[in-house]
């Protein structure tokens, strides 16, 4: 793939595509015939099983705490393989630097316990990838972020692919064509992750 600057980057996602490595490494960009979100409203539903986690204040969360540290667990925490090259390791960096990607982190006993990485465009949160080090962390961490997106008046959280994990929680599929008209009304809200 050539060079691509970061507002390239950021242009790909607002049209509805995300980047990855292929088998062969090489990056490329990719949709899907169904997009999975996570709802940010009363429809999100907590796990009874992680309500101990919750309430404990076990974790502690924070945002760009370690963000190398997050992409790295991303890439790496229980995969054989990964779709985050180096190449794409780059490109998240490049991206945090500007402000478009950030790493929503639980911290336990001063430790980086698991995190989710994503890409912020407007209103809209593109989640890439989640792991943990401590078993609950990511889960936790997906909880506080819908309460964080929900007081910031975030209306879309991407999670691109469904698994049993996200079904837990809520999660629905959407038509690429009914994806991208949330996505344009998400691209015109005038919000922040962050102060």
């Amino acid at each position: 793939m050539k060079h691509l600057d970061v507002f390239d980057i950021a242009n790909g996602y607002a049209q509805g595509y995300f980047l990855m490595a292929g088998e062969d490494g090489k990056l490329g960009w990719y949709s899907s015939r169904e997009r999975t979100l996570i709802p940010l409203d009363e429809r999100f539903h907590i796990p009874r099983s992680l309500k101990r986690a919750l309430n404990s204040d076990r974790f502690e969360v924070r945002i760009n705490g370690d963000f190398a540290a997050t992409v790295e667990g991303c890439a790496t925490a229980h995969r054989d393989e990964t779709w985050i090259s180096d190449e794409l390791r780059d490109i998240y960096f490049r991206l945090n630097q500007a402000g478009f990607a950030y790493s929503f982190e639980t911290w336990h006993e001063g430790k980086l316990a698991g995190g989710i990485l994503g890409i912020v465009l407007g209103g809209g949160f593109i989640g890439e990838s989640m792991f943990y080090h401590v078993p609950e962390a990511s889960k936790v961490a997906m909880v506080r972020l819908v309460e964080h997106l929900k007081r910031r008046k975030f209306t879309l959280y991407d999670a691109q692919l469904m698994n049993p994990h996200l079904e837990r929680f809520g999660a629905y599929n959407v038509s690429p064509k009914q994806y991208q008209k949330l996505l344009d009304r998400a691209l015109q809200q005038d919000v922040l992750f962050t102060d």
